[in-house]
């Protein structure tokens, strides 16, 4: 076996909030700044994600909440929402069929079978959730910072994209403005956020937190 190849990979599993997920060379590992969706999600709703640590006034209801999460991988963070808000109906698209296949072992594995929609994006999304959670490609392949020995084993189509890593994120807040989803997380690198806010702002999302890697929009008719 290549010693180069990442630890997870060697192993076949990488633990995220706590809980073990298989991960292959068809998905991305899992990273410890994506576990700050989660919490995100659940202060959305007005729910403890740290012991001794009040969370916000609830923006969203739990009950019947439903959640897409865009480009998922593994399925860890769709699965994880499931289980850590199991009154809410959770989703989940990829356009990889091979990362669909992994996301639904780790959903088997979880003891929470989702529906998996293989997807580029939205486009063949056939409801409207109340919430988009999205950690998408965003790598800019011009970043000087970049580990390449250690990226380079991971799938390109879940690391890099277009316009300094942003296409991807734009357009699904372009997406999501258009079908009036009610609240977006998204995940990016925090030199990126600053053009990200700029573009949520412009299809009609205000910016309503922000931790670590993950800015939470809501959109401006929830606002009001």
């Amino acid at each position: 076996m290549n010693a180069l190849l990442p630890k997870a990979y060697r192993l076949g599993y990488q633990n995220f909030y706590g809980r073990d997920f298989l991960v292959m060379p068809d998905v991305l590992i899992p990273r410890p700044e994506t576990e700050q969706m989660i919490d995100a999600v659940l202060n959305l709703i007005g729910k403890p994600y740290l012991p001794g640590v009040k969370p916000s006034t609830a923006q969203i209801n739990p009950k019947n909440l439903k959640i897409l999460d865009v480009g998922t991988g593994s399925g860890c963070i769709a699965i994880t929402l499931k289980l850590e808000i199991p009154e809410a109906i959770v989703k989940a698209t990829d356009i990889s069929p091979e990362a669909i296949k992994i996301a639904q072992k780790n959903a088997i594995k979880h003891g929470t079978p989702l529906p998996f929609i293989i997807s580029n994006l939205l486009k063949n999304v056939k409801f409207t959730p109340d919430l988009i959670v999205a950690n998408l490609p965003y790598v800019d392949q011009d970043w000087g910072w970049l580990e390449r020995d250690r990226l380079d084993f991971e799938p390109s189509i879940a690391l890099y994209a277009d316009n300094h890593g942003l296409s991807l994120i734009f357009k699904l807040i372009e997406q999501s403005a258009k079908r009036k989803i009610k609240f977006l997380i998204l995940e990016a690198d925090p030199c990126q956020h600053a053009e990200i806010i700029k573009h949520a702002t412009e299809n009609d999302y205000i910016l309503r937190e922000t931790r670590g890697y993950i800015l939470t929009f809501c959109s401006l008719q929830v606002s009001h």
